[in-house]
C-alpha cells in the first residue's frame, strides 16, 4: 500500500517542502530509502523501527520503500523520522491518508518514540504557510520557535503515540501560543551600560555616530584601553531589532541549531565575537553541505573582531564581499547558497605587536619592521570599507577615579533611533535602510555639501590621499552626523568632524 506524508527541509535559510512516499509490498523484509538521502537519513529506519515497536504498533516484515520527493536534492538531518514513521503506520491502514494530508510534520524520533526537536523548524513553519496548511507539528522543544509565525496552527508532540492519537481522532494536542511583544519586552534589557565607562567621550561619540548610520568601525590602542569593552557596549545603544529582522535572523540560527531551548526567537541584536583563530570557512561559511558562518549569524547586529591583525589575513580578505554587497554566495558542485550578512564590522587592534607604539608612558620595543609587518596584514582595501578609524588613548587616573556621570545607553540610543528614523523616511522608496548603505547615486542626491565644505574636503584629499571609497565614506557619515543634530544640509563642520575619523588614512599614522 502507499502513503504520503508532507514534511520539510532545507535549502540556506529557507525552507522547501519535501513529499514523504511510503511503499509497503509483499516480500522480503527489506528498507530502503531513496530520493538523494544524507547518512544521517539512512540511519532512520532503524530509529523508526524501534520507535514504532517501543510505542505498542507493530512494524511491518514486508518490502519497505521511502522516496524524498523531490529527489534530485540532498536531504540531510533527523527531521524525515517521524514523517517516516507516519507513512508506515498509514500505509498500513493505522492512520487515514485524508487525515495525515491536512498536516506538514518534522520530527527526529529516539528508540522509545520521544520525538526529538531538529533544526531549522521556523522556516519550515514558513513554507507550511506559504503552502497554504493550516497546521504544522512539530516536536514539542520547536513548539515556540514555529509558533512565532501567525495564521496557522503549531502543535507541539512529545511521543510518537501522541501523534497517532491525534491523527485517528483519540487526542487532541493544544496549539502553542507565543506573545511576541512579551519577547521583545524581555529581552530589551541589557546588562551593560555605557554608563559603566570612564573617560573616552570622543570614542563613545564615535561609536554613536557608526550606530546611528550603520558605519563600520575600527579602534586602535594600546592593551586595557577599553576597546573591548566599548565594543561590547554597542548593542545597548543600537535601535530595535524589528520583527521582520527578528524573523530573518531566527531563521540563521534556528537552521545552524543555536536557538536556546524554549528560545522562541532573537528578539535582540547579535553580538558575535570569533576568537582570532577562526577559519575562513567558519566566518564566511561553508563546509561540505554549506552552513551560515559567523558574518551571517550577525545579520541585523554586530561583528566584533578583536585583536584583528592576530586574524589569519586570507581569513580576512574574505570579509569584502560580504561588507560591499551584504550578503554571502557559497559555491559548491552540488549547489549554490546565499545567506544575508547585512552587519556592523567593529574592530580593535593594538597600534604595535607590543601596543605601546605612541604611548607617552610607555616604551615600544617594536622594530618599524615589525610594526609593518604586523599593520600590513590588513589591507588597504579592508580599511577602505571601514567608515569610521578612531584612536583609543589609555584612560588616565582621574578619570578612573571620579564619580560616574556618563551617559546611559537609554539616552545615546534615544538619539541614535531618531536619526534612523529620518534615514529611514529618506531610503523609504529604496531598498536600503541607513547611511552606510548608500550607493553612488544616493551620495549624489542626499550628500550635497556647500563652498566650504569642498575646499575643507579638497585639502584633506590632497595631503591624506584619500582613495575615492574613502571620499565617499566620509560624506556618509557626515550625513549621519547631520542627521543626529536633525540638520537637513550637510554643514562644514559635520564634513570637518567626519574627517578625522579617517585616522588610518593619514599616511604617518600607518608607517
Amino acid at each position: 500500500m502507499l502513503a504520503k506524508v508532507l514534511s520539510s527541509a532545507v535549502l540556506g535559510i529557507d525552507a522547501y517542502q519535501v513529499e514523504v512516499e511510503v511503499d509497503i509490498t509483499s516480500g522480503l523484509p527489506t528498507f530502503t530509502t531513496v530520493g538523494l538521502p544524507e547518512a544521517s537519513v539512512k540511519e532512520s529506519k532503524e530509529r523508526v523501527k524501534s520507535a514504532i515497536n517501543n510505542s505498542g504498533y507493530r512494524f511491518p516484515d514486508d518490502r519497505i520503500t521511502v522516496n524524498l520527493a523531490p529527489a534530485d536534492i540532498k536531504k540531510e538531518g533527523t527531521g524525515f523520522d517521524l514523517p517516516i514513521a507516519l507513512g508506515i503506520l498509514t500505509a498500513t491502514g493505522i492512520i487515514p491518508q485524508q487525515i495525515i494530508s491536512q498536516y506538514l510534520i518534522l520530527g527526529e524520533l529516539s528508540l522509545d518514540g520521544r520525538i526529538k526537536p531538529v533544526k531549522g523548524s521556523l522556516p519550515m513553519a514558513l513554507a507550511a504557510r506559504a503552502a497554504g496548511y493550516s497546521a504544522i507539528i512539530v516536536p514539542s522543544d520547536n513548539g515556540c520557535e514555529a509558533s512565532v509565525v501567525k495564521e496557522i496552527s503549531v502543535l507541539p508532540a512529545k511521543t510518537l503515540s501522541e501523534v497517532v492519537g491525534l491523527l485517528r481522532g483519540f487526542t487532541q494536542i493544544v496549539p502553542e501560543q507565543t506573545d511576541i511583544s512579551a519577547l521583545f519586552e524581555k529581552d530589551n534589557h541589557f546588562d551593560v551600560d555605557y554608563a559603566e565607562v570612564m573617560g573616552q567621550e570622543h570614542v563613545k561619540r564615535a561609536l554613536e555616530i557608526a550606530a546611528a548610520g550603520g558605519h563600520n568601525l575600527i579602534m586602535i590602542g594600546p592593551p586595557g584601553s577599553g576597546k573591548t569593552m566599548l565594543a561590547k557596549r554597542l548593542p545597548t545603544i543600537l535601535p530595535r531589532i524589528t520583527f521582520d529582522e527578528a524573523i530573518e535572523t531566527t531563521k540563521i540560527f534556528s537552521v545552524v541549531g543555536m536557538l536556546k531551548k524554549g528560545q522562541a526567537l532573537i528578539a535582540k541584536r547579535p553580538f558575535r565575537s570569533p576568537h582570532h583563530t577562526i577559519s575562513d570557512a567558519g566566518l564566511i561559511g561553508g563546509g561540505h553541505i554549506p552552513r551560515p558562518g559567523e558574518v551571517s549569524l550577525a545579520h541585523n547586529g554586530v561583528l566584533f573582531l578583536d585583536e584583528l591583525p592576530e586574524f589569519k589575513k586570507h581569513v580576512l580578505e574574505v570579509l569584502r564581499q560580504p561588507l560591499e554587497d551584504l550578503w554571502v554566495t557559497i559555491s559548491r558542485a552540488s549547489s549554490t547558497l546565499t545567506y544575508p550578512s547585512s552587519f556592523m564590522l567593529v574592530a580593535a587592534m593594538n597600534p604595535c605587536p607590543c601596543g605601546y607604539f605612541a604611548d607617552p608612558k610607555h616604551e615600544c620595543r617594536c622594530s618599524f619592521q615589525q610594526i609593518h609587518r604586523y599593520r600590513s596584514k590588513i589591507s588597504g582595501p579592508l580599511l577602505d570599507r571601514i567608515d569610521i578609524h578612531v584612536e583609543v588613548p589609555a584612560v588616565p587616573y582621574q578619570d578612573l577615579m571620579k564619580e560616574s556621570d556618563a551617559e546611559p545607553s537609554k539616552d545615546i540610543r534615544k538619539r541614535v533611533s531618531a536619526a534612523r528614523e529620518i534615514q529611514s523616511k529618506r531610503f523609504s522608496r529604496a531598498k536600503i535602510y541607513c547611511n552606510a548603505q548608500m550607493s553612488s547615486r544616493h551620495i549624489k542626491t542626499h550628500c550635497n555639501i556647500d563652498e566650504a565644505s569642498r575646499s575643507l574636503l579638497e585639502s584633506a584629499i590632497d595631503k591624506l590621499g584619500l582613495s575615492a571609497r574613502a571620499f565617499n565614506r566620509v560624506l556618509k557619515i557626515a550625513r549621519t552626523i547631520a542627521d543626529l543634530e536633525d540638520a537637513p544640509n550637510i554643514l562644514v563642520d559635520h564634513v570637518s568632524e567626519a574627517i578625522q575619523y579617517r585616522n588610518l588614512d593619514r599616511g604617518s599614522q600607518f608607517k
